[in-house]
C-alpha cells in the first residue's frame, strides 16, 4: 500500500464541523396547553428506522428544553419553503416573550399520541415521545420514539424541503445517484 504523505490544509475545528453537508430544518413543537413553544432545530437525525426513534438537540438554554423536561414529547413539523418565514421566525426570537403560532400565524394542530401540537401548514407531522436523553457538549439530545405521523397527502416533495448550516437555508440539490 502506498501511503500519501502530501498533508492536507489544517482547518480550525469549527471549519470542519461547517464543511458538513447541510442538516434538514425542522420546526419542534414543545410543552402543552398555554406552555407551548415552537423551535426551529437543524441538529436533527433518524436515530433507528424499526423501531422509528428521532433525535434532536436543544441547547439547556433554550426555553424548549424547560419545556421538554416537564412534558417529554415533541412533534416534528417538516417544512416546505414557502414556510421560510416561520421556519426563520421560530428560530429567532425566544417563546417565552412570543407566542410563535399567533406572531407567525401558524395553526395549532391537535396531535393523536402526545400533548404537544403539531402545525396545521407543514406538510408533514411526526409525534415523538422522548425515551432518553443524552448530553453531548452543549446540547442535550432529546431521543423521541416516533407514536403517529400524519401529512397533508402522501408523500412529500422532497425538493421543496428546508436544509440548513452555517448561516444559510437551502433547497435539496439534484439527485446523484439511487441506491438499488
Amino acid at each position: 500500500m502506498h501511503i500519501i504523505t502530501t498533508m492536507k490544509k489544517k482547518l480550525s475545528e469549527r471549519e470542519g464541523l461547517r464543511s458538513f453537508p447541510h442538516f434538514p430544518t425542522v420546526v419542534v413543537g414543545t410543552g402543552r396547553g398555554e406552555k407551548t413553544n415552537l423551535i426551529t432545530v437543524s441538529l436533527i437525525h433518524v436515530f433507528s428506522f424499526d423501531p422509528p426513534y428521532i433525535g434532536i438537540g436543544i441547547a439547556p438554554s433554550r426555553y424548549s428544553f424547560s419545556l421538554l423536561r416537564d412534558n417529554p414529547e415533541f412533534t416534528v413539523n417538516i417544512p416546505y419553503s414557502d414556510n421560510m418565514e416561520a421556519v426563520r421566525g421560530c428560530g429567532s426570537v425566544s417563546g417565552m416573550d412570543v407566542n410563535k403560532f399567533k406572531k407567525f400565524e401558524l395553526t395549532p394542530l391537535e396531535s393523536m399520541k402526545v400533548a404537544t401540537w403539531g402545525i396545521k401548514e407543514f406538510p408533514i407531522t411526526i409525534e415523538c415521545k422522548v425515551e432518553k436523553d443524552i448530553t453531548i457538549g452543549d446540547h442535550v439530545w432529546f431521543i423521541g420514539r416516533v407514536v403517529y405521523a400524519s401529512g397533508l397527502k402522501t408523500g412529500v416533495d422532497r425538493s421543496d424541503l428546508v436544509l440548513y448550516w452555517g448561516g444559510e437555508f437551502r433547497k435539496p440539490g439534484e439527485i446523484l445517484e439511487k441506491r438499488s
